[in-house]
């Protein structure tokens, strides 16, 4: 475990050379820079999961991954697959499940993973990567940066092959649900369709109608975000004031996802890169006292 560090907050970071770190990372998420739990000195965890506080599967996982699509989420379309060899980019080769019923988290088969460098500093940590396999070539670096009780996740994605790369990245943040239920500040004009959970307040906040019963009991809905308007949010925590939340892109679209154990918002970012092109964004996370 990696970890950052001050006087307010400890960042459990995997590793992506411990051996017992990768046996919690599969094909779904970025193995470097996969924030697993961000403690406060005084209050604790602060982060959960799916089944938290329970060991998670290696699909499910907890605190704050982020994942590169290799197939889209709306049509199932591949984008980073060339026959039956697919890239799972931040994570590694990939093949198709022969079982053609296997569920979604046994689909595919994660194979040989792709090699991290990572350079640690005081206040952040550095991870870099390159792969080359299905048609795709990339470089990736991630900077995880703490200062104070803001953690920034920064991506920078260079296509070094010789096709345009197209595919889709979005964070998987986990939140807590306080006493089973979420307050969330969302940008004005955001709306939700109908469902059994969550709703609109009058102030414009989301809450919920109801609570979650046990698994499989969980509420999936797309919200429609203002335009032209790079998300951000508050929401309320069971041990701190609050927990921000902000991208710097507009998002293509935004689920939102909870269940018993938690509540996340999964801000999509579709990327265009022709041969030799770089692209820049970061995530922000505020953990509020």
């Amino acid at each position: 475990m990696l970890r950052l560090t001050n006087r307010d907050l400890l960042v459990e970071i995997l590793d992506p050379a411990d051996p017992f770190d990768q046996k919690r990372k599969g094909w779904r998420y970025c193995h470097g820079g996969y924030v697993w739990q961000v403690i406060d000195r005084k209050h604790g965890q602060l982060l959960t999961g799916p089944s938290f506080p329970a060991e998670p599967t290696v699909f499910d996982g907890q605190g704050l991954p982020e994942s590169f699509r290799h197939t889209r989420r709306d049509t199932g379309a591949r984008l980073t697959w060339r026959g039956d060899a697919g890239l799972a980019i931040g994570a590694g080769l990939l093949t198709a499940n022969p079982q053609k019923d296997a569920p979604g988290p046994d689909s595919v088969i994660l194979g040989e993973r792709c090699p991290w460098t990572v350079h640690p500093f005081d206040d952040h940590i550095v991870f870099q990567t390159r792969q080359s396999a299905a048609g795709v070539s990339y470089e990736l670096t991630r900077k995880l940066e703490l200062s104070g009780r803001t953690l920034t996740s920064f991506n920078q994605l260079t296509n070094a092959g010789d096709t345009p790369l197209a595919l889709q990245w979005f964070p998987h943040p986990f939140w807590a649900l306080t006493d089973g239920r979420a307050k969330m500040r969302l940008p004005a004009g955001t709306t939700v369709p109908e469902n059994s959970v969550y709703a609109i307040a009058p102030d414009g906040s989301l809450t919920f109608k109801r609570t979650f019963g046990p698994r499989p009991d969980n509420q999936f809905v797309l919200l429609t975000l203002p335009p032209k308007t790079p998300l951000s949010l508050s929401l309320n925590h069971p041990k701190l004031a609050r927990v921000t939340f902000e991208v710097s892109y507009v998002a293509e679209e935004c689920p939102l996802w909870a269940n018993a154990h938690t509540i996340s918002v999964e801000p999509y970012l579709a990327l265009s890169l022709a041969p030799g092109e770089t692209r820049h964004w970061h995530v922000r996370h505020g953990f509020e006292s």
